[in-house]
This record gives structure tokens, C-alpha cells and sequence, in this order.
């Protein structure tokens, strides 16, 4: 009964129960790109820094794991590490970044990083040879649509791109180490040294023995990095995605509440007939939330796939994941603050005085 009165009001009421459920789809929309964003940026960062190949990450004084590092610490400390037992392979990288969000030149010594990733996979060209080549991945090239052969300005320097590289290691932009240690003043220095052990099962015994040699650099196991990128770590971002939520709560409660007033004004002689008809104070309250219901949901499918458009749109840009274990939650927030925000006007309709209910005009 309750099912075909809410039906009803929906089939009769189509403007504004799509507007209603746009609305509320909105901010699930937001909720999950804001998510899939962040998800996507670090499951894209942990694939290429386990595709470097190396077992421990180490890093300057005061330098954290997941922001870039300052072109501070001696390259000397490579020819140390070496020294270390378990150790077969210390090379240091450049990082330097540029005018893109969250993008940065990779200064590498190619013998080195081929010898520890495995080397590049190439698409198109060949690799770094000469002071001013470059050699992009081609998700990189791709979003910029460049191809080998041709230059790209970066840093306020022309690069000339020697070739184009499978995805997934490091970075996105390689460029020679001495050459981007001239550019940033920094010869002699690197940002950041990865290293290699005979066995990966001594990783454990090989950071704390480094960690007591280096007490002031921060030194992670590559396992220990990839967790550490993670949104929880990010205070701002995870302040950010509260905010989002937040907005979506009080969105959803707006929008459902200012429908369901208009919808018990409207109903009103409705209202009235039904309690004189025996309906219980519960049961018009089940019709008001029941409907809220409808919208809530309503609103969360077409949230999720306006996800999906919203994917199709940023992927060029962006790694986005959908990430299915928000669904619901994003489903929750939506459901309940629309349920919350009938409330109100179901405590109007089950107020109502039936003989008042029916006189209205």
C-alpha cells in the first residue's frame, strides 16, 4: 500500500522528483570522483616505485616519504651504501618539479636504472643519449599529445624527446641526472638513493642496520613506502574528503527536505482523507520516508554512474579508480541525509487535524 501511494506521487510528480534525485546525485558524484582521484594518484605512484626495481628507498634529513625531496644529500653516500653487506646496487635520482600538478623530471643515470628496473619498455625512439634528450612514458605523451622526434619545454628548457616509454616506473619524465643537477645548482648532489640487495628477505636486517649508520635519513623498505600512500596520511587530503562529505550531507538534507515540504503542502487534502480513513500517525510517516527513500536511492545510482562520466572525462588528466567499496558508503550518506531531511515534513503531515486536511484549498 505504502509502495503504490509513494508510485504514485512519483509518477505524478516526474520534474520534481528528477530534479530531486539530480541533486542528490551530485554530491555522490563528487564524493566518489574525489575518492577514485585520490585512490588512482597513489595506486599509480606505488605501481612506479615498485617498478624501479630496488628494495629500500633512502632520503634526505627532514625529507618525508610521499613529497618530493630536495636535491640535498651527497651523491657520495651511493659509494657507502655500496659497502654495505647484502648490498649489490645504490643509484641516486634527481627529482625536480615542474610547472604540472604533481609532475616532475626524473634525473637518472641510464646504465644504472636499466641495470636495476630491467630498463624501458619503448613504444617509439630510443633513449637518453645526448645533455638535452628527454624521454616521457606514454600516458604522459599521450595527455600532451608528443611524440619522439619532437621537443617539449620544461623548466624553461627545450627538451628533446628521444623516445616514448611504457608506463610504470619512477616517474613520468626521465631526463639525465648531470644534466638536471646543473639546471637546480646541485652537482654532486642527488634527491633520493634506491637500493638493491642480493636477497630481498634481508630488507628487514638492511634498513635497521642502515637506519643505525644514517640515524638522520629517512630510510623505508620499499613495502614500507608503498603502505605509507595511502589518503590517511595526508592530513589535508583526508581533512579535504570530510569537507566533501560533509557538503554532501547537508545537500541531501536540504534538497530532500525542501521536496518533501512542498510535497506534503501539495498533499495535503490527500493527508487528510487517508487519516480518516484510519491511517496511523506511523503510517503516514512511512509514505513521507518511505518516498525520501526512493530519492535517496535514486540518487545514489545515478551518482555512481555519473562517476563513471566523471572517469571518462578526468582519466586523460589523472589516474581515477572506481572504487567499489565507497559505493556504499557514498549510498549511506545520500540515503541518510535524505531520510533525515524528511523528518520535518513528516512530522507536519502526521501533525495534520484530518477535518483541516480536508477543508483545504
Amino acid at each position: 500500500m505504502i509502495f503504490k501511494l509513494v508510485l504514485e506521487n512519483v509518477r505524478h510528480r516526474p520534474v520534481r522528483t528528477l530534479l530531486s534525485i539530480l541533486l542528490i546525485a551530485v554530491p555522490v558524484t563528487l564524493i566518489l570522483t574525489i575518492i577514485g582521484l585520490s585512490i588512482g594518484f597513489f595506486e599509480d605512484s606505488r605501481k612506479r616505485s615498485g617498478g624501479v626495481g630496488a628494495d629500500i628507498l633512502v632520503k634526505p634529513p627532514s625529507a618525508n616519504a610521499i613529497t618530493f625531496s630536495a636535491v640535498t644529500m651527497p651523491a657520495k653516500i651511493i659509494d657507502v651504501l655500496l659497502t654495505q653487506p647484502h648490498v649489490v646496487q645504490a643509484m641516486g635520482t634527481v627529482v625536480n618539479p615542474t610547472s604540472g600538478f604533481l609532475e616532475a623530471l626524473n634525473g637518472i643515470d641510464p646504465a644504472a636504472f636499466d641495470k636495476m628496473s630491467g630498463g624501458f619498455v619503448y613504444d617509439q625512439g630510443h633513449g637518453l643519449q645526448g645533455p638535452d634528450d628527454i624521454v616521457l612514458d606514454s600516458w604522459y605523451a599521450a595527455q600532451h599529445h608528443l611524440r619522439a622526434g619532437g621537443t617539449i619545454n620544461l623548466s624553461n628548457k627545450d627538451w628533446h624527446i628521444a623516445g616514448i616509454v611504457q608506463p610504470g616506473k619512477l616517474g613520468h619524465m626521465f631526463v639525465p641526472i648531470k644534466t638536471l643537477q646543473e639546471m637546480v645548482g646541485a652537482s654532486g648532489h642527488v634527491s633520493q638513493v634506491f637500493v638493491k640487495l642480493d636477497d630481498p628477505a634481508n630488507t628487514t636486517a638492511v634498513v635497521a642496520a642502515l637506519k643505525a649508520k644514517f640515524d638522520n635519513y629517512p630510510i623505508y623498505s620499499m613495502e614500507e613506502l608503498q603502505s605509507l600512500l595511502s589518503v590517511d596520511n595526508i592530513p589535508v587530503l583526508k581533512t579535504f574528503i570530510n569537507v566533501i562529505i560533509g557538503l554532501a550531507v547537508l545537500i541531501g538534507f536540504a534538497v530532500v527536505s525542501l521536496s518533501m515540504y512542498m510535497a506534503v503542502l501539495q498533499r495535503t487534502r490527500e493527508i487528510g482523507i487517508l487519516k480518516s480513513l484510519g491511517a496511523t500517525k506511523a503510517f503516514v510517516m512511512g509514505i513521507i520516508l518511505a518516498e525520501a527513500f526512493c530519492l535517496g536511492l535514486g540518487g545514489t545510482v545515478l551518482g555512481i554512474l555519473l562517476s563513471y562520466a566523471s572517469r571518462l572525462a578526468i582519466q586523460a588528466f589523472m589516474p581515477q579508480a572506481i572504487v567499489y567499496s565507497w559505493w556504499p558508503i557514498a549510498g549511506g550518506i545520500a540515503m541518510g541525509a535524505s531520510l533525515l531531511g524528511a523528518l520535518y515534513p513528516g512530522m507536519m503531515a502526521v501533525r495534520q487535524d484530518p477535518i483541516e486536511a480536508l477543508a483545504y484549498e
